[in-house]
């Protein structure tokens, strides 16, 4: 009997993300992919509300993926949908979840940043070679999740309210782009990870895994200029200085970037630098895989279960 195909959606404060998968020798095989740059978090204004215009943008994104689902003959109960960050927090959140249910004939699930780690770390080890403890990193564009792991086991879960879009408004927005905007940014991470810095040293790691855009915004920088792919502090240092000398708030000058990561890259590239400089970390490679791996991991589970 053949096994059904299934959807994986991720509304994360940065990208929508959906992946479609059959299970093949008892994992996930990934059939399609899509993917949206909808940057919800730049959408929050000052009352709490996400504004409509940035709202609409959201939806027209599901309206895409309800077509997809569509297409593939994906069943309404074999789609998970689950949402981070930006609709954790926005006070609107009950508005979107109303008008969305209607495009993708499934509700969103609003998970914890706890429950987001573990999703997190799930989608990493399904994805990722590799062998003792790891620190697992993903900075979204609203929140960062911080896991220490050995193989399937959790011993360190985190999740802190700052993320490459929150970051760019707040500091890389406007000319010209200074050190000072870096010593703030690192400033506020210092604030946000002080009751958690001392716990990660301790626990320690033989390596660490980025698992998010802003990590794969600078691989795929360093593979355009034929470099390695793993993240260092030097090459970190020197993509802050092209930042720096900058006069096109694009980012048109530094080779490699492409336009759709250059709206948030000075961010990452910051919350990059204050955190190797933080955790003392040395080097870090990129994940095969994150939170929407580890939702479709799990949705692989739950049809298996339902099927036994």
């Amino acid at each position: 009997m053949p096994t059904p195909a299934y959807a994986a959606i991720t509304l994360g404060s940065n990208s929508f993300n959906m992946l479609i998968a059959k299970t093949r020798g008892g994992q996930p095989h990934i059939i399609a992919k899509y993917k949206r740059k909808v940057r919800l978090a730049e959408g929050i204004g000052d009352d709490g509300n996400l504004s409509h215009d940035v709202m609409q943008r959201g939806l027209d994104c599901l309206s895409m993926f309800a077509q997809m689902l569509v297409q593939h003959k994906i069943e309404a109960h074999h789609v998970a949908v689950i949402a981070t960050a930006t609709l954790r927090s926005i006070s609107n959140a009950d508005e979107f979840n109303r008008r969305a249910l209607p495009l993708l004939g499934h509700p969103i699930e609003i998970i914890s940043g706890m429950r987001e780690a573990e999703l997190i770390y799930q989608g990493m080890v399904a994805t990722t070679c590799g062998q003792g403890r790891r620190l697992v990193i993903d900075i979204g564009g609203a929140s960062t999740e911080f896991i220490i792991g050995d193989g399937h086991q959790v011993l360190f879960k985190t999740s802190l309210p700052f993320g490459s879009v929150t970051y760019n408004r707040q500091f890389f927005s406007s000319l010209p782009l200074q050190q000072l905007d870096f010593d703030d940014a690192k400033q506020q991470v210092l604030t946000a990870l002080a009751e958690h810095r001392q716990t990660l040293r301790d626990l320690g790691w033989h390596c660490v895994v980025g698992a998010s855009g802003a990590v794969q915004s600078v691989v795929e920088v360093l593979l355009h200029r034929g470099l390695s792919e793993t993240i260092t502090l030097d090459i970190l240092t020197q993509l802050k200085a092209e930042i720096l000398a900058q006069e096109d708030i694009s980012l048109t000058g530094i080779a490699g970037l492409c336009s759709e990561r250059a709206p948030t890259f000075a961010a990452g590239v910051a919350i990059l630098l204050a955190l190797f400089e933080l955790l003392g970390i040395e080097h870090l490679a990129l994940s095969g895989g994150a939170l929407r791996e580890g939702v479709l991991v799990m949705l692989a589970q739950r049809i298996i279960d339902e099927a036994s």
